[in-house]
């Protein structure tokens, strides 16, 4: 690949960008896309993307994290379209539907019934709304930095003054039941609970954080958190739609060994379809069952949804791509940051091979540990969202947010292409940096 062809210019139809302008407010279908390059792609394979111009990207975004087994796979897609062939929604039971939540359930080990939607956002507020049922209570502990849907209920800005709506048109008053908390610190949680008594319904988190950061849990902290929440009656949902299926074949319960009461999924449960589960123990679900609690949907567990549940499920258990995504992700890992160090550039990685995070210190800043929300704010999360767009140039799709999600598809060709582009693409950084550094100087001389 020569230099000219390593670089690609920001997606090429301005047909397709004026016509999405000119339709779709931002032209976008979500607002995350706002902050991302105007990028159209026509399809994707495996662990690649293709724009409509014709121009290859390896894809660590991964349709923000659905696509864990690559794109387009074709045992779920194929078991999906057989599946639809025979119909879509019935308003009523299937066989599909059972068979997929009883490998759902399989694979978590812990849980003893489960319920199908359509997304992470939903099933989060079904969560809540069981647990506030259960115990009688309004209070929920979050954690700073961590995302949970972008309801009215749970969108919320963090500082040092507290949760705030996190949009225009959201009341304030519905995040008055929260109590936030940093992640990582078990004094703060426990001062929580000690100033609240008998009032927390619920204590919600990811269990480890992966919308704001790749912040794995420190040793102890979710062992204390489920002590804290047994010995005051309280619900432990873990939000799992990041971290279920991808960090083990049990999550991140598996991975860490710490069980919750409820559990949501998403993203890697369904192979890339639009699938969200809710799982967890009986007499919570069976909630649903009586019909106490409300949980609905035209949508839920649809005829393409089971079959893409119930096809990952297999996929995962018949060939397990662990091993080889943390291969992979350690050896990116590695990769990046010494040529962070080759450049002589504050790169910041941090995070589990699997879900990791990318970003630059500050200037003369030492290594960063970073374990919550505060200390990933030391790092210069604006560069590294201007630099995302470099990488995109360079056929490197990521989210400038700093997330990389390593896929089962990603392998040795992944590896040593997105090593040379990020090569590249770093040089060129260092470069524009250079030259825009220089400008002003230049300007003072000529005056």
């Amino acid at each position: 690949m020569t230099a000219d062809q390593a670089v690609r210019r920001d997606t090429g139809d301005a047909g397709l960008a004026a016509r999405a302008a000119a339709v779709l407010p931002g032209g976008v279908n979500s607002n995350v896309r706002l902050a991302a390059s105007r990028t159209f792609f026509e399809r994707g394979s495996g662990p690649r993307l293709w724009d409509v111009d014709g121009n290859e990207y390896v894809d660590y975004l991964l349709g923000q994290g659905p696509a864990f087994l690559g794109h387009a796979h074709p045992q779920v897609n194929a078991a999906v379209t057989a599946a639809v062939s025979r119909g879509m929604v019935f308003g009523a039971q299937h066989a599909l539907e059972v068979e997929a939540v009883e490998k759902l359930l399989a694979a978590i080990g812990w849980a003893d019934m489960a319920r199908l939607g359509v997304s992470g956002t939903e099933a989060v507020q079904a969560a809540l709304r069981l647990a506030r049922a259960a115990t009688g209570r309004r209070r929920v502990i979050g954690f700073a930095g961590q995302y949970h849907g972008w309801l009215d209920t749970v969108l919320m800005a963090h500082g040092p003054d507290g949760p705030r709506p996190g949009s225009a048109g959201q009341p304030p008053e519905y995040l008055a039941d929260w109590l936030i908390t940093p992640f990582n610190d078990s004094v703060a949680l426990e001062r929580q609970f000690s100033a609240h008594p008998g009032e927390i319904a619920a204590v919600i988190l990811e269990p480890m954080m992966c919308n704001s950061g790749a912040i794995a849990p420190q040793p102890g902290f979710l062992e204390r958190l489920r002590e804290l929440c047994t010995a005051n009656g309280t619900v432990l949902i873990f939000d799992e739609v990041v971290t279920g299926f991808r960090l083990a074949f049990g999550g991140a319960a598996q991975r860490f060994g710490v069980t919750p009461d409820l559990a949501i999924y998403g993203k890697a449960l369904a192979g890339g379809w639009p699938v969200a589960a809710i799982a967890g123990r009986r007499e919570l679900l069976e909630q649903f069952g009586t019909g106490r609690v409300n949980h609905s949907g035209t949508f839920n567990a649809s005829v393409m949804a089971a079959a893409a549940v119930s096809s990952t499920m297999d996929v995962l258990r018949q060939a397990p791509p662990y091993a080889s995504v943390e291969e992979h992700g350690g050896a990116l890992i590695d990769g990046l940051r010494e040529l962070g160090h080759r450049h002589g550039v504050p790169l910041n990685v941090h995070g589990l091979p699997a879900a990791f995070h990318v970003s630059f210190r500050r200037d003369g800043a030492a290594e960063t540990t970073v374990v919550d929300h505060a200390t990933l704010q030391s790092l210069d999360l604006d560069r590294y969202a201007r630099f995302s767009r470099t990488l995109a140039r360079h056929g490197i799709w990521v989210a400038g947010r700093g997330i990389w999600y390593c896929s089962a598809a990603h392998g040795q060709a992944e590896l040593a292409d997105t090593l040379e582009r990020f090569d590249r693409a770093i040089a060129a950084d260092a470069a524009d940096g250079a030259r825009a550094a220089e400008a002003p100087r230049q300007r003072e001389g000529q005056s």
